[in-house]
């Protein structure tokens, strides 16, 4: 039994770090396209991911997203605001609740466009990518988040740079929940980088971001 125990021991640690090795990764391939509102790149697309609404209002997490989306297209880091989430039953439209926000926030609903089935990070970027024809764009999100994001939309071919919130700030606990949950997700989204699954929709090509930036007063 003594005899087994080493090995195993060793075969414990190399599993442990196996398991961490994909979201290490993630965080040392991101790092560089980390930027905040003021030094961020002027590009067409801020890219605002879905975070969840609760009574038709948004979660705190994604509020802090929407504000941060607001806060780039004031500065004029961003013309069109994409805004990406789950609208899979009619009961539930993420996207919709996402977009009232910003205007009330002041960017124009004009400079707005939904994607109403970006059901997950993977789904979002891939469908920013082929379905809206985003080549460039800022993901905004949380700091937890932001390796896995800009990993994946890159891996969509879409050239991303991340401004992210943190959420210690007011969620210290979730926070940390989040942190640790990204280690299984990167595990899935190394699978997404590799492998480029198809999305669980896609549909025809979508014209709303050219419209947006032919929008008058754009």
């Amino acid at each position: 039994m003594w005899r087994c125990r080493a090995p195993l021991t060793v075969l414990g640690a190399l599993g442990g770090y196996a398991l961490y090795l994909p979201a290490g990764w993630m965080y040392a391939e991101s790092g560089r396209y980390w930027t905040d509102p003021a030094r961020a790149p002027k590009v067409t697309v801020g890219m605002v991911l879905g975070a969840g609404v609760l009574a038709g209002k948004p979660t705190p997490m994604l509020l802090e997203r929407l504000k941060l989306g607001a806060e780039l297209y004031r500065r004029g880091k961003v013309r069109v605001l994409l805004v990406t989430g789950d609208n899979s039953r009619k009961s539930y439209d993420e996207p919709s609740v996402m977009r009232d926000v910003l205007t009330a926030e002041g960017v124009p609903p004009a400079r707005i466009v939904l994607d109403y089935a970006g059901f997950s990070t993977w789904d979002s970027c891939v469908r920013a990518k082929r379905i809206f024809g985003v080549d460039q764009a800022i993901v905004i999100t949380q700091n937890f988040h932001l390796p896995r994001a800009l990993t994946l939309c890159r891996a969509a071919g879409v050239q991303a740079w991340g401004v992210g919130d943190d959420s210690t700030r007011y969620a210290t606990g979730v926070t940390v929940s989040l942190y640790m949950r990204e280690v299984p997700a990167a595990l899935k989204a190394t699978y997404e980088a590799a492998l480029h699954p198809r999305p669980y929709f896609l549909g025809p090509r979508e014209a709303g971001i050219r419209r947006a930036l032919e929008a008058p007063g754009n």
